[in-house]
C-alpha cells in the first residue's frame, strides 16, 4: 500500500503541476505529497519529478511511467465499480440504434426484456444510418459487418444469409436466371448503404466467383422494407437477408433465384464503446440479446 500511496501522489502532482494542487485532492498535507513522491522514487532509482520554485513537471522517464500509473489506477477504479455494480439494479434510459430490417428479430425479444428489466427504458432508433456510439451518447448499437472503430467492442448475435428473390409474376415475364450471366437479361432492385452511398454487393455462387455481376436497374432505394415491397410488387430481383423474406418465400409471394448455389452469409452484431466497465442496463440488454439470438 505504500508503493500505491506513492504512484497516487506521483500521478496527481504530475496532472495538477504541484504538490499544494495535489494534496488537496488527496486531502492530505503538500508535505506527505512530496515524501510520498520521494519514497516512490528511491524505491524506483529514478527522479520523476523536476521540481522548481514555480512548478514540479516529469522528467521523461516520469512521463512513461505516468501513462503506466494512470492504466494501474483507472483498472483500480475499474474493479471496485464492477464489484458495487454487481448489487446494482439496472435501471435508466437504454439508447439503442439499429438498422430498420432487425426489427423482424428484435421486437420479438423486447416484452420479456421489459418484463424482466422493469426500471429500464429502452429507446431505440430504428435507422440504416451509422451512427458515432460515442459522440451521439448511444449505449448499444446493432450493426453487421465489420467493426467500425477500435473503441468499441462487440459481441456476435443473429446471423443471416443474403439471397436473391424474385416474385412468380417477375419470373414468368422474364424468364428464371440459372447463372449469374444471366442476370444480364433482369432488372435489379437494388439497396444503397445510407453512409457509403455504395450499392450492396450481391452474392455469387461460390463457382463463380470470378464471374461479373452485370443486371439492369429497376430501383435504388435506401430501405431494405422498400426493396422487398418493391420486388414483391413484380418491378425486379431484389437481395435481401433470409429472415426478411422467409415469410414469403414459404407463402409462394417470392421465389428463391440461384437457390443454394449463392455464397454469401452475415453477421450482426451488439456493440457499445469499449469503456472501463458495463454499466448494469448494458450489461443487461446484452446478455438479454445473446441468450435469444446466440451468435
Amino acid at each position: 500500500m505504500d508503493k500505491l500511496s506513492g504512484i497516487t501522489a506521483f500521478v496527481k502532482t504530475a496532472e495538477l503541476g504541484s504538490f499544494v494542487a495535489a494534496s488537496r485532492v488527496l486531502e492530505i498535507s503538500a508535505s506527505a505529497v512530496g515524501k510520498a513522491v520521494v519514497r516512490l522514487e528511491r524505491q524506483l532509482g529514478v527522479r520523476l519529478l523536476q521540481r522548481s520554485t514555480r512548478r514540479v513537471q516529469p522528467t521523461d522517464e516520469g512521463l512513461l511511467f505516468l501513462e503506466r500509473c494512470r492504466q494501474i489506477l483507472d483498472d483500480l477504479e475499474d474493479a471496485q465499480a464492477m464489484l458495487m455494480q454487481t448489487t446494482e439494479r439496472p435501471r435508466g434510459r437504454l439508447r439503442v440504434s439499429a438498422p430498420i430490417v432487425s426489427y423482424h428479430f428484435l421486437l420479438p425479444l423486447i416484452p420479456d426484456f421489459c418484463a424482466r428489466h422493469p426500471e429500464v427504458q429502452l429507446d431505440i432508433d430504428f435507422n440504416d444510418r451509422i451512427v458515432d456510439l460515442i459522440d451521439e451518447g448511444i449505449d448499444i448499437a446493432i450493426r453487421s459487418g465489420s467493426l467500425p472503430d477500435s473503441r468499441l467492442v462487440s459481441r456476435p448475435l443473429q446471423a443471416f444469409r443474403l439471397l436473391l428473390c424474385a416474385s412468380p409474376v417477375y419470373l414468368a415475364r422474364h424468364g428464371t436466371p440459372r447463372t449469374v450471366r444471366d442476370l444480364a437479361r433482369h432488372a435489379g432492385v437494388r439497396f444503397r448503404f445510407p453512409n457509403s452511398g455504395k450499392l450492396q454487393e450481391w452474392p455469387l455462387p461460390p463457382a463463380e466467383a470470378d464471374a461479373e455481376l452485370r443486371v439492369g436497374t429497376a430501383l435504388v432505394c435506401n430501405n431494405m422494407e422498400a426493396v422487398l415491397g418493391a420486388t414483391l410488387r413484380g418491378l425486379g430481383i431484389g437481395c435481401m437477408p433470409d429472415f426478411l423474406v422467409d415469410r414469403a418465400l414459404a407463402s409462394g409471394e417470392l421465389v428463391s433465384v440461384l437457390g443454394e448455389r449463392q455464397g454469401a452469409d452475415g453477421q450482426f452484431n451488439a456493440i457499445w464503446p469499449s469503456s472501463r466497465h458495463l454499466s448494469p442496463k448494458v450489461r443487461v440488454f446484452v446478455d438479454h440479446l445473446s441468450e435469444r439470438l446466440g451468435g
